[in-house]
C-alpha cells in the first residue's frame, strides 16, 4: 500500500491510503511508527472498523494498557476504553460556562501525567458523533518548544514543575476559570469517583522524549501546580508564577493546536509524551461515543514528591 500524507492546518498529518482492516506487512508498520515519531498527531478517516480492529491496528505502536475502570471497559475486548455520552451520569460531568450547560469539558492534559509515568499514546475512534460541539484538540509542545527564545530555555533547563491532582477544576492553578460555575453533582474529592489521593508529582521542565529525543515543554494547565524550589534558578516566588503563567500562554497558542471534528470512521493517534489534548464538550443530551484504545509507557518521565 502506498500511504498518502497531508499535512494538517498547524500540526500532525493526515494519513490515507490504506486499510487498517487489511495485514500489513513490516515495512508498512515501520512507516506508520515513523510518521508517528515524527509528527505526533496523525488522523486517519474514512475506515470501516470494528473494536477487533481497532486493537489489532493499535498493537502496531506498542503494547496495548487496560483500563482500572471496568465499568469504561468493554467486557468482550478488556483492551477498549468506551466513552459515552450516558443521560443518567451527564449530571457528574456538567458544569457551566458562562451561561450554558456543556457536558464533558475537559482542560488541557497528559494521561496519567499525575503518576509520573504517562502512557506513550492513545488512540481514538468516532463511533457516534455528535451533532453539536464534541471536538477534540491536540496540541504538540515539541513545536512550543522550539518556539521558545533562547534565554527562556536556558532557564527551564534549571527548572522543575509540580503537577497535583484534584477533583474540582476550580483549585486548578492554571486552568482558564473565566465563566466557569460547577454543577451542583460535580465532584468535590477523589473519592467520590473511586480515586485514590494520588501524592504530587514533578517534571523537568524540559523532557527530553525517550524514543525520538525531542525536547517537549513539560507544561500542562491541568493540575499544573507550582515550580519546585525556584530559588535554586534563581527565582522568586512572584517571577515562579509569572513564568508558569507565560508559558501557559505560550502553549495556547493556535499554531501548536489542532481540533478534530470528528466524521463517522475518523480515527486519530497521538504521542501522549509530547502532545497534549483536550475536550470542548458537548450540550446537554446530544449522544457521542467514542472507543480509545491506549498504548503503554514503559518509562517514568516525573518523579512522586
Amino acid at each position: 500500500m502506498a500511504l498518502h500524507i497531508t499535512p494538517l492546518e498547524s500540526v500532525g498529518v493526515e494519513v490515507s491510503g490504506f486499510d487498517i482492516t487489511q495485514a500489513m506487512g513490516d515495512a508498512l508498520k515501520s512507516e506508520l511508527i515513523s510518521l508517528w515519531d515524527e509528527h505526533a498527531i496523525v488522523v486517519f478517516r474514512g475506515q470501516n472498523v470494528d473494536p477487533k480492529s481497532q486493537i489489532e491496528f493499535s498493537r502496531t505502536f506498542g503494547p496495548l494498557a487496560t483500563h482500572p475502570i471496568k465499568e469504561t471497559t468493554s467486557a468482550e475486548h478488556p483492551e477498549l476504553f468506551m466513552l459515552v455520552n450516558e443521560p443518567e451520569k451527564e449530571k457528574y460531568h456538567t458544569a457551566s460556562y458562562n451561561g450554558e450547560l456543556v457536558v464533558g469539558r475537559l482542560d488541557w492534559h497528559m494521561d496519567l501525567h499525575y503518576t509520573g509515568k504517562p502512557n506513550r499514546g492513545a488512540l481514538l475512534r468516532s463511533v457516534v458523533c455528535a451533532e453539536k460541539d464534541g471536538l477534540t484538540g491536540f496540541a504538540d509542545l515539541s513545536k512550543a518548544y522550539d518556539a521558545l527564545d533562547a534565554d527562556t530555555k536556558s532557564l527551564l533547563e534549571k527548572i522543575e514543575v509540580a503537577y497535583c491532582f484534584s477533583m474540582q477544576r476550580r483549585h486548578m492553578r492554571y486552568v482558564d476559570l473565566e465563566g466557569y460555575e460547577p454543577g451542583p453533582y460535580s465532584p468535590t474529592k477523589p473519592a467520590d469517583v473511586n480515586f485514590p489521593n494520588f501524592p504530587d508529582v514533578a517534571y523537568p521542565a524540559v523532557v527530553t522524549h525517550p524514543v525520538t529525543g525531542r525536547k517537549v515543554l513539560e507544561i500542562a494547565d491541568q493540575f499544573l501546580d507550582r515550580i519546585v524550589a525556584p530559588h535554586e534558578a534563581d527565582l522568586c516566588n512572584d517571577e515562579a508564577i509569572e513564568l508558569l503563567e507565560r508559558l501557559v500562554a505560550h502553549t495556547r497558542r493556535p499554531e501548536f493546536h489542532y481540533f478534530h471534528e470528528w466524521q463517522e470512521g475518523d480515527m486519530v493517534l497521538w504521542d501522549n509524551w509530547r502532545v497534549t489534548h483536550c475536550a470542548t464538550g458537548t450540550p446537554p443530551g446530544v449522544q457521542r461515543v467514542i472507543h480509545r484504545t491506549t498504548i503503554e509507557g514503559g518509562t517514568t518521565l516525573g518523579r512522586v514528591l
